[in-house]
């Protein structure tokens, strides 16, 4: 099943209850299911966990404004998938390129941690997107969660498909699905993930754009 973005979706109850309580103690934030960002014709699609509590919860944009994002927006920029370096405000001009990023769940999770029936609910929004690239494209899965959303987003079977960072899975002849470790605090900080790893990941991904057609 594929399902269009919804703003006002509350078809998950914790997640529900959980941006109002949210809502009530910081009332300027978004609070509210964080909407795809980027090129809706890209031929590059990044997939996350979920929006952050003072990041995308707080911005209404993937990844802007938290420390995940540092390095992601860093890296989107040096590969010349966007056309700033810093993402800061939904209103900072930041502009991305032949690229384009969701998360597998689209609203703030408790403890940034979705239980199975909220990433299944949600994942017929990526469902959706998913159905939408164009022909000869690159998923970037950042992290085994959304790997998997991925995975089940396509109605495949995920035995076949295992995650593993820097792992290629070729999905069709022209549709590669990429893995890279979540560029999360908690990976960057006890360096499970280092700089060096996520930009060849990006390196990568850009490859494979050349190759795909993309």
């Amino acid at each position: 099943m594929t399902r269009i973005f919804d703003p006002d979706c509350r078809n998950c109850p914790r997640l529900a209850a959980f941006l109002d309580a949210v809502k009530e103690k910081n009332p300027d934030y978004h609070c509210r299911p964080v909407p795809p960002f980027g090129d809706p014709a890209a031929n590059f699609l990044i997939v996350g966990l979920a929006p952050g509590m003072h990041g995308a919860n707080r911005t209404g944009r993937p990844f802007t404004g938290d420390h995940a994002g540092i390095l992601l927006y860093e890296t989107l920029h040096d590969f010349g998938f966007s056309n700033q370096a810093e993402s800061v405000a939904e209103d900072d001009g930041l502009r991305l390129l032949n690229s384009r990023i969701t998360n597998a769940v689209k609203c703030l999770p408790p403890d940034n941690k979705p239980v199975g029936a909220e990433i299944n609910t949600c994942n017929a929004y990526l469902a959706n997107e998913l159905s939408t690239l164009p022909e000869n494209s690159v998923i970037l899965a950042l992290g085994g969660i959304a790997h998997r959303a991925v995975i089940r987003g396509l109605s495949l079977r995920q035995a076949d498909y295992p995650f593993g960072h820097a792992a290629e899975h070729e999905i069709t002849p022209g549709l590669i699905l990429l893995d890279s470790y979540h560029c999360s605090r908690y990976n960057t900080n006890t360096r499970r993930l280092t700089d060096e790893m996520f930009r060849s990941v990006f390196a990568r991904a850009k490859e494979l754009l050349v190759q795909v057609g993309g």
